[in-house]
C-alpha cells in the first residue's frame, strides 16, 4: 500500500486553498460538499469496492448522525463536540443490528436489503415527532473552539477537511494491515478467506460499522454546516449518489472516494448552473445530462477514474523487502513417524441423488505424501472439502489426531494445521504476491482493526510479512514478490497458493492439483519441494491427473472412482492394479 505518502501533501494543498487571494466564497462552499460526500464514498470504497457489499443505504447512516447531534445540541443544549462520540456511537450501534441481518445476504439479495431499510429509515425520519417530522430541526448550534464560532462554510471547512484527511489515514492503515488483507481478501469469495482462518461474517460486519460511522461523522459535520436537518437529504435517492460517487471515482481505492466525490459535486454543480442558460430554461434536463456523462465516465474508465489516472503513471512494482529474520512461533511437530495426522472413517456426501463420496476410508500419517487420484468427477474435491470443512458430511467421521471434525468450520480445520489450495486458483488479483501469501499467515497475528488504524500492529505486521516473504522464497518467486498476482500466469499463481498454505506452518498440506500448468523443470522443483517438507515432518496429501509426477512422488496413492474408493497401497502396487488399470489409468500404464 503506497496511498499514505500523498495524505500530507494533499492536507497542505487543502490547507493552502482558503488562504489563495480572490477565492471566491462558493468554491468553499463547494468544497466543503466534496468533503462530506467524501467521507461517505470512502466508507463506501472498503465496504464495496474492497468488501464486495454493495450498500445504497448509506445515506441513513449520515442521517443518524445529523439527527444525533441536532436532537441532543439542539433540543437538550449538548455541546457539539460532546455529541460528536454520540453520533459515531449511534451510526455504530445501528450498524451492528442492521448489519447482522444484511451482511448474512449475498447475491442481488444484499443490495435489495439496503435499499429497503435505507428506505424504512428514511420514512421514520420523516414520521418521528421528536425528530420534527418533515420540518426536521433548525437552529442548530455551530461547532465552536473557545471564542471562535464556526458560523460560515469558510470557517467549518478546516473542521470538515481535517475530518477527511484523517478518515482516508485510518482507512489506509487498516487496509495496509492483517485485518485489512481479510477483508481484501472477502473480494473474491469466502471460502478462500475461510480455509485460512478469517472468520467472514465478523469481518463483513467490521466494514459495515466502518462505513456506517464515516457516514455518521459526515452527517455530524452537516447538521452544524447547514444549521438544521431535515429527512429530504438522507433518502434512497442521495444513496444512490453516495454509490456512483465510490464507483466513479474507483471502489477499492480510498482517493478515489475524495476524487468521485468532486466529479460528482462539480459536475452536478455546472450542470445545474449552465445547462438552463444553454437550453434556455428546459426544467430537469440537467439531471438526464448528468446521467449520460457519468455512463460515458464510466465508460472510459469502468474501474473508476483513480485507477486509470495511476496507470497513466510509471508502474512501480518494486517494494522494500520484508525483514525476513523475525520469525513467528513454530507450530510443535509430532514426534513419531508412525502417528496418524488424519483418518477419514467411511465418509460420504450425497447432493440430492447423487453420491459424491461414498463410504471412503483412508489415513495420512506423519511424514508421508499420499495421492489421490482418480478420474474427473471421482469425488477427489469434495473430499478435499470435506477434509477442510467446506462441506460437511452426509455421514460418516474425519479425525485429526484422533479428534472429530467432521462438523467444524474451516476457521477450526485449519488451526489445528490442516492448510489447503484449491482446484480452481483463489488469491486476489490486484494485490501482491506478499499480500496474498500474508493471507496464510492471518491466524499468527494478533492485532486487531483499532491496532491497525492507529499503526500499532508495525511489530506483529513485520513479522507476518516476514513469514510470507520467506515462504515466497521458498517456492522460488522472490523475483515476483511484489508483483500484483493477477498478472502471474496460471502455473506461477499455483504456486504462490502453496507458498500461501505453507504460511500457516501446517502439519498436513492439502494439494489440489498443484502441477497443473506447470512446465517441466518447475514440477520437479515442486516434487523436491514437497519432498524437503516431508522429511521437515510435514505430511502431504494431494490430488493429481500427471501420474508421472505423482508416482515418482507419493508414498502411497488412494484411487477414487464414481465416489468410491477402488485402491490403495504404493505406486508399484497400483500401477498393476486391474481395477486401476481399467477405470483410470489404462492399458499403456
Amino acid at each position: 500500500m503506497n496511498d499514505r505518502l500523498p495524505i500530507l501533501f494533499f492536507a497542505l494543498v487543502m490547507a493552502a486553498i482558503p488562504f489563495i487571494p480572490g477565492m471566491p466564497p462558493f468554491w468553499i462552499v463547494l468544497l466543503d460538499n466534496i468533503g462530506l460526500a467524501a467521507l461517505v464514498a470512502m466508507g463506501l470504497v472498503l465496504l464495496t469496492g474492497v468488501g464486495g457489499l454493495t450498500s445504497f443505504g448509506q445515506a441513513a447512516f449520515v442521517g443518524f448522525g445529523a439527527y444525533t447531534t441536532a436532537v441532543l445540541s439542539a433540543t437538550y443544549g449538548v455541546s457539539p463536540w460532546l455529541t460528536l462520540p454520540l453520533s459515531l456511537i449511534v451510526s455504530g450501534v445501528f450498524a451492528v443490528l442492521l448489519g447482522l441481518i444484511t451482511v448474512r445476504l449475498s447475491g442481488h439479495y444484499l443490495p435489495l436489503g439496503t435499499l429497503a431499510w435505507g428506505l424504512g429509515l428514511f420514512y421514520l425520519f420523516s414520521k418521528l415527532e421528536f425528530l420534527g417530522r418533515n420540518d426536521g430541526i433548525s437552529a442548530i448550534p455551530p461547532l465552536s473552539i473557545g471564542g471562535y464560532r464556526m458560523l460560515d462554510p469558510a470557517s467549518i471547512y478546516f473542521a470538515i477537511w481535517v475530518a477527511v484527511v484523517l478518515s482516508a489515514l485510518l482507512t489506509v492503515n487498516l487496509l495496509d494491515s492483517r485485518t485489512g488483507r481479510a477483508i481484501r481478501a472477502l473480494r473474491r469469495g469466502h471460502i478462500a478467506a475461510e480455509a485460512f482462518g478469517v472468520h467472514t461474517p465478523r469481518a463483513k460486519l467490521l466494514v459495515f460499522i466502518h462505513a456506517a460511522v464515516l457516514a455518521g461523522l459526515s452527517g455530524w459535520l452537516y447538521a452544524h454546516l447547514q444549521r438544521a436537518v431535515n429527512p429530504t437529504p438522507f433518502g434512497a435517492q442521495a444513496g444512490i449518489e453516495y454509490l456512483f460517487i465510490a464507483v466513479v471515482g474507483g471502489a477499492g481505492y480510498v482517493w478515489g472516494g475524495v476524487l468521485g466525490a468532486a466529479i460528482v459535486v462539480i459536475l452536478k454543480e455546472v450542470l445545474q448552473s449552465y445547462l438552463p442558460l444553454i437550453l434556455h430554461g428546459s426544467g430537469q434536463l440537467e439531471t438526464i445530462v448528468f446521467g449520460i456523462m457519468l455512463v460515458a465516465l464510466l465508460q472510459l474508465a469502468p474501474a473508476g477514474v483513480w485507477p486509470w489516472l495511476t496507470s497513466l503513471l510509471p508502474l512501480r512494482t518494486n517494494g522494500k523487502a520484508p525483514d525476513t529474520s523475525l520469525l513467528l512461533p513454530a507450530r510443535i511437530r509430532a514426534a513419531g513417524a508412525s502417528e496418524v495426522l488424519l483418518q477419514v472413517d467411511k465418509a460420504r456426501k450425497q447432493f440430492g441423488g447423487v453420491i459424491a463420496v461414498n463410504n471412503v476410508s483412508f489415513d495420512v500419517q506423519t511424514r508421508e505424501i499420499v495421492a489421490l487420484i482418480g478420474p474427473n468427477g471421482a469425488g477427489k474435491s469434495t473430499t478435499f472439502n470435506l477434509i477442510t470443512g467446506v462441506l460437511t458430511a452426509t455421514a460418516g467421521s474425519i479425525s485429526v489426531l484422533g479428534r472429530k471434525v467432521d462438523n467444524a468450520p474451516p476457521q477450526e480445520i485449519v488451526k489445528l494445521g490442516i492448510s489447503r489450495t484449491f482446484q480452481h486458483v483463489k488469491l486476489v488479483p490486484d494485490m501482491t504476491v506478499l499480500e496474498n501469501v500474508a493471507i496464510g499467515a492471518h491466524l499468527r497475528g494478533q492485532s486487531g482493526p483499532i491496532a491497525s488504524m492507529l499503526r500499532l500492529d508495525r511489530a506483529d505486521e513485520a513479522r507476518l510479512l516476514a513469514e510470507a516473504a520467506r515462504q515466497i522464497e521458498r517456492v522460488g518467486l522472490a523475483d515476483q514478490m511484489h508483483q500484483l498476482a493477477g498478472s502471474l500466469s496460471l502455473g506461477q499463481q499455483r504456486i504462490v497458493e502453496i507458498a500461501r498454505a505453507l504460511c500457516v506452518d501446517p502439519m498436513l498440506l492439502l494439494l489440489d492439483e498443484p502441477a497443473a500448468g506447470l512446465r517441466h523443470m518447475e514440477k520437479q522443483r515442486l516434487a523436491a519441494l514437497l519432498r524437503q517438507l516431508r522429511d521437515g515432518g510435514m505430511s502431504v496429501l494431494l490430488v493429481e491427473h500427471d501420474m508421472g509426477f505423482v508416482m515418482d512422488l507419493a508414498d502411497r496413492v488412494v484411487v477414487l472412482d464414481f465416489g468410491t474408493k477402488i485402491a490403495e497401497g504404493t505406486p508399484a502396487t497400483i500401477k498393476s492394479n486391474p481395477e486401476v488399470i481399467k477405470a483410470y489409468l489404462g492399458v499403456a500404464a
